[in-house]
């Protein structure tokens, strides 16, 4: 494979819309997010009302790449050999000799190899996205209250906490304002969206301008959709796509049978009839990508289209584009925002700064002191660090799926699009890939050799 990645040699360029293309003001949607579910729970299920007090220091705990045990209620942190590397009971993190005895460097009983291992499933839960990130909080803080009140052992929280998804998201939460998430959005879009830079329009019309088509996959529903982009983009936000598609249900956009999942039409938002077939541009619900392929052959007119597909979660975006159809992949990894020199990037604009009072969460991409680096980590409590550094899950993910990862879309959009990305290879370093420089941690760590 080539060495090298570059814009101009796609056909067609398609987008994730949430945390990709729309960046989210994170200190302020992950309070938000976490409200609505902590609240679904004390109110409608019952749960204890301390789950509704959250102090800026507990945020620490978010960390992306964490898998929740929904038996025991430990959190864990994978290397990429599928072994341990840190654990929590709740927010109480393991001390060194309880880790030893729990997970004693064996593979994690859920580990498969890579492609075998679904991020979801009924015994666990790994946390990939910002969306997710305050769940992780919200449920760590659920496992404590119940160790705490009820003594309890094991754990079936999770067929509440699945509730509340439902009640907040579910497909006409939006239009019948349910919950807190979306008529909250609604009230203070700016409180919780960045607008695209100016830098970034120029340089999707420049894509257009240059013969691309441009594509927006989107598990959002199409009325939640619509309402970011006018606010990031503007009114005139579909004259920048030629395909957008919401309810996309990825990762099973990319991996079910066109038979499983058809395309649907929509008016006034409303799913309306499933399609055969894809056979023109346009707004679409559900779907699957091997007819928007089909069609994409159609447009180009060629045999083969080459497609590079821009997204923030490993789970729904990079590792299904990838793997069921082959297609580049740009990560969106916000993590290189707040990696450099432990330094985090202001994530809000200062005129933003002290316009919203009340308590913030941390930027959840800044390093959490609780579990460590996103990409490279020792076995806790090991004395002789030089040998005990591992590279995570996460990040041999990263190397795997990805063609590049960038910080955000603003961080390329002034490159010219012939220019050339080195790309994530076997044959390349662990780094070769991450764009404008690797984490700083893992430049540090170039001689790591995976274990």
């Amino acid at each position: 494979m080539a060495q090298h990645f570059s814009l101009a040699a796609c056909d067609v360029v398609g987008f994730d819309l949430d945390h990709t293309l729309c960046r989210y003001n994170l200190p302020e949607s992950a309070v938000l997010i976490y409200n609505s579910f902590a609240q679904f729970l004390v109110k409608e299920k019952g749960y204890d009302k301390e789950l509704l007090t959250v102090t800026p220091e507990d945020w620490d705990f978010c960390c992306k790449g964490l898998a929740l045990d929904l038996e025991d209620g430990n959190f864990i942190k994978l290397a990429d050999n599928g072994t341990v590397l840190r654990a929590s009971h709740g927010t109480k993190m393991m001390a060194p000799e309880a880790l030893a005895e729990e997970y004693g460097g064996k593979e994690w009983k859920y580990f498969m190899s890579d492609t075998g291992m679904a991020c979801r499933s009924g015994k666990y839960y790994f946390y990939d996205n910002y969306f997710d990130l305050p769940g992780a909080l919200l449920c760590a803080r659920v496992v404590d209250s119940l160790t705490k009140n009820n003594g309890q052992k094991t754990f079936d929280f999770w067929k509440d906490i699945v509730a509340g998804i439902q009640h907040n998201y579910k497909m006409s939460a939006f239009k019948e304002n349910c919950g807190i998430y979306f008529p909250e959005i609604k009230r203070d879009p700016g409180r919780y969206l960045h607008t695209c830079p100016e830098s970034v329009k120029k340089w999707l019309r420049q894509l257009k301008n240059a013969g691309k088509i441009l594509l927006l996959i989107t598990s959002s529903h199409s009325d939640y959709c619509r309402l970011l982009c006018e606010y990031i983009l503007g009114n005139d936000f579909t004259d920048l796509f030629d395909i957008v598609i919401t309810n996309a249900l990825k990762p099973g956009f990319f991996s079910h049978l066109p038979s499983q999942r058809p395309f649907w039409t929509l008016e006034n938002d409303e799913e309306q009839e499933a399609l055969p077939s894809l056979d023109k541009p346009g707004w679409y619900s559900q779907g699957n990508a091997v007819h928007l392929y089909e069609l994409l052959k159609k447009m180009t007119g060629k045999s083969e289209p080459k497609v590079v597909y821009f997204g923030d979660s490993m789970h729904s975006d990079i590792f299904p584009a990838r793997h069921y159809s082959n297609w580049e992949t740009v990560l969106i990894l916000e993590e290189l925002r707040g990696d450099r020199d432990g330094k985090p990037e202001e994530s809000e604009p200062l005129e933003k700064k002290g316009k919203y009072e009340g308590p913030k969460a941390k930027p959840l991409n800044t390093l959490s002191k609780k579990w460590g680096s996103f990409f490279i980590d020792s076995v806790s409590g090991l004395e002789n660090m030089e040998d005990s550094l591992f590279y995570t899950w996460s990040c041999k993910r990263i190397s795997t799926y990805s063609t590049i990862a960038i910080p955000s879309i603003e961080a390329i959009a002034e490159l010219p699009l012939d220019y050339k990305f080195s790309r994530f290879s076997s044959s390349n370093s662990k780094t070769a890939g991450y764009y404008p420089n690797p984490p700083s941690i893992l430049s540090n760590n170039e001689t790591l050799t995976a274990k």
